[in-house]
């Protein structure tokens, strides 16, 4: 069964595919092979198309428009160079499980193979970063193609999906047919859990005395914290998020530990650690949150609820493995612990981190020289933007004081490359955001490390009226191989520092000439009593871009920290300093 219309090119069919999916805004540059695409992309009444400067930008921001809005993120490359630029952004998405449908140009199917000029085999490049890829080679492909990408990309585990078209394909004649149904034999997510399983589970956190919600991202993608907050409400049970579920869980409910691993709070390892019951939601226990798996949670059971069977088991043992949807599988949760009565005795162990939680609250030494700290920086971020407002972070120092000290309470809120961690992520995505949620201020959080990877995309933000706000924490460095070289490596700084201060030159680059160059309003501050009027200044830009220059103290450190392979046990919440529990009290 189809929907047809008259002989179009395969151009104007992958064109109209676009539309009838439900596609607005497309980020893109086109080349050659692509090229055929471009021209009645023109003439299109519902898509936009934004020129971004580098195919990565493109592709990020296809991740950040779907992870601010929830639909499924779009970006178009031409052949060879621009399709492998988008490689990073695919691997991206495909970690963070974002939906995002790629489009790439092809040469045409006869020179296929010939090493024709900008030919790269796309499809074999990305398939173990997609979640599914296809090559089109015949028009009368590409509608469905189109709609079983859209398909695969948002359903089951969101991820990225590349379709690659020859441009012979799109050069042709053909009849547009748009699927009323797909077969994809193979392709059956599960989206409803077993009740065999949930009855299970539900056993095991009544008959608990340590329980832990480890939430994950899988709560953010399934758009389940309505039904997060309900159990955690009727349960009582302390709460961790990871870094991809900030905000999936109230930063200010008592019950909330915070963010758990490498650099999370004492009191969210502590909760893991020593907890005797693990109900692992849309999490996949990696390690930077488990550090030593072999010592990660000694006593603890395991449910793990995830939507991809493949996590289940991949790194923990599951003793309740439940495949499904976070929604649903929450909402069964809470529909048979109501029935049965939540009537778990949790209370010592609920006392017991509530004083870890104040005793080792996330806390940080301001610069003896009267010098900025960059916690301070988010602190007043957090403070003035508030938590309606989009954050995008890069990857590094920054992205972590981020996510510690800016405070999260709804989803969707908290935007960062998690689990490949890309340099040069926060701008474009931010962009992309933007785009996708025009009517909410959106923070891009980036270090002058990642910055200096992506900060073209200030140029498309500018001349396509996409007003982002970019706090640069400026430490002169990139600062997270810095700390650990300080830490390390004898503090031996081995080609992380990015002599950005020049006697001779100033800064390389002056990040406010920049922005000015840009088209941007470009900003500095390096004092803590310039920070909120700075940051007011720039809340109160509307109408485009704003760069603020956060010049920090570049010695500054990321604590609490548990060192990459060792035990969560060694956590130190500073420097040599270990906390200490009285576990007689659990």
């Amino acid at each position: 069964m189809s929907e047809q219309s008259g002989q179009v090119s395969g151009a104007q069919s992958l064109v109209t595919s676009l539309e009838a999916a439900g596609v607005t805004d497309i980020f893109g540059i086109p080349g050659g092979a692509i090229l055929p695409a471009y021209d009645p992309l023109m003439d299109s009444q519902r898509i936009r198309h934004i020129l971004v400067r580098h195919e990565q930008g493109a592709g990020h921001a296809a991740q950040g428009y779907a992870a601010a809005t929830g639909r499924t993120g779009v970006c178009m490359a031409t052949s060879g160079p621009g399709a492998t630029n988008l490689v990073t952004p695919l691997a991206d998405a495909h970690m963070d499980s974002v939906p995002l449908v790629a489009i790439t140009g092809q040469v045409s199917a006869a020179m296929i193979g010939t090493d024709a000029f900008q030919e790269a085999d796309i499809r074999g490049i990305t398939m173990p970063v997609t979640k599914h890829n296809f090559l089109v080679t015949d028009p009368a492909d590409i509608p469905g193609r189109i709609a079983e990408a859209f398909h695969i990309a948002s359903t089951g585990r969101p991820g990225p999906v590349l379709v690659d078209i020859a441009k012979s394909a799109l050069q042709s004649q053909t009849t547009f047919a748009w699927p009323t149904e797909l077969h994809l034999p193979g392709y059956r997510p599960v989206n409803t859990p077993h009740a065999k399983q949930i009855k299970e589970a539900v056993r095991l956190i009544k008959d608990a005395r340590r329980p832990v919600l480890y939430v994950g991202g899988g709560v953010i993608r399934a758009r389940a914290s309505a039904e997060l907050a309900k159990l955690a409400a009727l349960t009582g049970i302390p709460v961790v998020t990871t870094l991809m579920a900030r905000g999936a869980f109230p930063d200010s409910n008592p019950q909330h530990l915070g963010m758990p691993g490498m650099h999370g709070t004492v009191a969210a390892v502590a909760g893991l650690q020593k907890s005797d019951l693990i109900i692992s939601l849309g999490a996949r226990f990696d390690d930077r949150v488990t550090g030593n798996l072999d010592s990660f949670a000694p006593q603890a059971l395991v449910i793990h609820a995830d939507i991809d069977p493949a996590e289940i088991g991949k790194n923990r043992h599951a003793d309740v493995p439940i495949v499904g949807d976070c929604k649903e599988v929450i909402a069964q949760l809470v529909a048979l612990l109501t029935a049965e009565g939540a009537d778990g005795d949790y209370e010592a162990w609920i006392a017991f981190l509530a004083g870890v939680k104040k005793q080792y609250a996330l806390g940080y030494d301001a610069p003896t020289d009267g010098s900025l700290a960059p916690q301070y920086v988010m602190e007043r971020l957090s403070d003035i933007a508030g938590p309606d407002s989009i954050y995008v972070a890069g990857v590094g120092q920054h992205q972590m004081w981020a996510a510690q000290f800016i405070g999260y309470e709804k989803p969707n809120t908290w935007i960062n490359s998690g689990g490949l961690g890309t340099m040069g992520y926060a701008v474009p995505a931010a962009m992309g955001a933007k785009v996708g949620m025009p009517d909410t201020t959106v923070w891009a959080v980036d270090g002058d490390g990642c910055f200096q990877m992506t900060n073209q995309e200030l140029a498309t933000c500018a001349i396509n009226d996409i007003p982002i706000k970019v706090a640069i924490i400026n430490n002169e460095s990139l600062g997270m191989v810095r700390q650990w070289q300080t830490l390390f490596y004898n503090e031996r700084y081995s080609n992380t520092d990015l002599h950005s201060r020049r006697e001779t030159h100033g800064r390389i680059p002056d990040f406010v000439k920049l922005a000015d160059a840009y088209g941007c309003v470009g900003l500095s501050c390096e004092s803590p009593d310039q920070v909120d009027a700075t940051i007011e200044k720039a809340m109160a830009i509307d109408d485009q871009p704003v760069v603020v220059d956060f010049r920090v103290h570049r010695d500054a450190m990321v604590w609490p920290m548990v060192a990459a392979g060792t035990s969560n046990d060694e956590i130190k919440y500073a420097r040599d300093l270990a906390p200490q529990f009285d576990e007689d009290d659990i």
